[in-house]
């Protein structure tokens, strides 16, 4: 879900604000991670009606919310990356996926696919492909990034969560954003896309 924000009213602002983190103040508003919900929402002028005021959405709103959703998966890759929760590279995150040490391989939107399948080798992995190679990259000192394997804990989560909601705002196709089931999960088989079948 995506949440945005009715500024109080004694602010005098007519302005929605996309609330990422889902903490700022002010009234609510609440819709489902997808563009053409977005772009419905706006068009029907729907954040006015459930506000019961006047709110002027900011022009290109999906694209506002998908910039500011890559915003914080880049940043919170560099947080697990300085925290020592986050290691690049075919090699490093294959020893992670091995070890049982990755909660979440993050691979570049722009990635092979192969490849992907070469590194997890069918061992049951979590990923996501939310930023291309030279954004991933970016946050590793790095020209070009690949394969981001994160280790367990709250930043892995977040970014799988923002992973999600970006691939939804951009509808990215589904064999982009494979989901493994974590162990012990239900047994659905999947095809190669990752697709349930």
């Amino acid at each position: 879900m995506l949440r945005f924000v009715a500024p109080p009213e004694a602010l005098a602002s007519d302005a929605l604000v996309f609330d990422a983190a889902a903490t700022l103040p002010g009234r609510g508003l609440w819709l489902s991670a997808r563009r053409d919900v977005i772009d419905k929402a706006v068009k029907a002028n729907a954040f006015s009606r459930a506000a019961g005021r006047r709110l002027v959405a900011p022009s290109g709103l999906a694209e506002i919310v998908a910039s500011t959703l890559e915003q914080r998966i880049a940043e919170r890759l560099g947080l697990a990356r300085r925290a020592g929760q986050a290691v690049c590279g075919f090699e490093k995150a294959k020893e992670k996926i091995a070890a049982g040490q990755c909660a979440l391989l993050v691979e570049a939107s722009d990635g092979s696919l192969a490849e992907q399948e070469r590194l997890v080798q069918r061992r049951e992995t979590r990923v996501v492909r939310p930023l291309d190679a030279a954004r991933l990259g970016a946050v590793f000192g790095r020209e070009r990034s690949v394969h981001v394997a994160i280790g367990p804990g709250r930043l892995a989560v977040q970014i799988e969560a923002d992973s999600v909601r970006l691939a939804g705002v951009t509808d990215t196709e589904p064999a982009a954003l494979r989901l493994q089931p974590p162990q012990g999960a239900g047994r659905e088989k999947t095809d190669r896309g990752g697709r349930q079948i």
